[in-house]
């Protein structure tokens, strides 16, 4: 019989959601999960939003804060779902009550922070990951295999966007992510850590960067309300956007492949636009989160009038994680990316072994992030350092 792992998840909105989801069918996608989570305790700023979240979500109780979690006996795991700024502490607090840590990207504020999360968890003993839940598509499965296997050949090139539009308002008020002291950056963060693993995933560490930053609406109207998911109501009175709006950086990986990023909420009529290219000496892969069910091929070695891009629907069972799901051509969606990195996390558990993307994956993004924002400022190249 699986083990029992009893979960206090810190951060009822957006990601809150999403998580419950991954910690709610994992054992019904997955059976054969070496632990199986618990739903315990959910805690939220404030008691009430903890309780509304706790009935909506299906966790057994609610608090207030994060204290009552990290320090509460019956508690195995602890989940980060909040701003960016509390990361650390609570991912340090949790570590030294002995618990797991599962943390939401970015990792921290700064490598600085992250480098006390590690030393942390490394002291306790205790399982850690982080969730760039990007890497759990099976269609980037699919692309991660393939390239191991050499069939783009030698990568030269890394093309990524990641482009949202529901900023674009002037009259969307200041929510946490348009705050520096709470976001620490704004798309750059947000957006391009995701690219900044999934490249690292996909091709190898980063040498180095050129960066730029722009923020196109310096005043919002502060915050009244949240309304669930991104939504949120303004105020009458003004406040200052104090993190970019949008992010561009070229790169040099160590493997001699070169890259471009760009990461941006001013996209109009792109949603949630998470799309990357590889071109290899004898091939390449493409892939777009919007249509996150199939991933593009085109194979240089195809005999000559029968070349093109295409296009490989990734749901068959023998494709990453969709035995767990329906039969072929019945399509999964966002939300099951949470399913597999749970099912990931809790066998890590069950190993006592922290599952990739745990911290030192999170720290090597946060080195990109901090490298990209250094260049910004002094207009030339840095290498990337942790």
């Amino acid at each position: 019989m699986a083990k029992k792992i009893n979960v206090g998840m810190v951060g009822a909105a957006f990601m809150g959601k999403a998580h419950s989801v991954g910690y709610r069918d994992v054992a019904f996608a997955f059976p054969d999960v070496k632990c199986v989570p618990v739903m315990k305790e959910i805690a939220a700023i404030t008691q009430t939003e903890a309780e509304a979240a706790r009935a909506v979500f299906g966790w057994e109780r609610a608090s207030e804060g994060y204290e009552k979690v990290v320090t509460a006996k019956d508690i195995h795991l602890v989940d980060i779902c909040t701003g960016n700024n509390l990361h650390k502490e609570i991912a340090v607090a949790a570590a030294e009550n002995g618990k797991h840590v599962f943390c939401e990207k970015p990792m921290a504020m700064s490598v600085a922070e992250c480098k006390e999360m590690i030393k942390a968890v490394e002291k306790a003993g205790v399982v850690h990951m982080i969730n760039f839940n990007y890497r759990r598509v099976p269609a980037v499965e699919l692309a991660k295999q393939m390239i191991d296997k050499g069939a783009i050949g030698t990568p030269y090139h890394w093309r990524a966007v990641y482009l949202q539009d529901w900023i674009m308002d002037p009259n969307f008020p200041l929510v946490w992510r348009l705050k520096k002291e709470l976001a620490g950056s704004g798309a750059h963060g947000d957006l391009n850590a995701h690219i900044i693993d999934l490249a690292r995933y996909l091709l190898g560490e980063f040498e180095s960067v050129c960066g730029l930053m722009k923020t196109f609406i310096k005043k919002r109207p502060e915050l009244a309300q949240t309304t669930g998911g991104l939504g949120a109501k303004a105020s009458d009175k003004m406040g200052d956007v104090t993190v970019d709006d949008a992010t561009l950086f070229l790169a040099k990986f160590q493997n001699g492949a070169i890259g471009t990023f760009e990461a941006t909420r001013f996209a109009g009529g792109n949603r949630n636009g998470n799309r990357f290219e590889i071109n290899g000496s004898n091939g390449s892969i493409r892939f777009n989160l919007e249509r996150l069910n199939e991933l593009e091929y085109y194979n240089a070695k195809d005999k000559a009038g029968q070349q093109g891009w295409k296009t490989i629907l990734v749901t068959d069972a023998v494709h990453p994680y969709m035995r767990g799901w329906w039969p072929a051509g019945h399509i999964i969606g966002w939300q099951h990316t949470f399913v597999h990195q749970i099912y990931l996390l809790m066998n890590g558990i069950a190993a006592k072994k922290s599952p990739a993307p745990n911290f030192y994956d999170g720290l090597k993004c946060q080195a990109v992030l901090e490298a990209v924002e250094k260049s910004v400022e002094t207009e030339t190249w840095v290498k990337v350092q942790e």
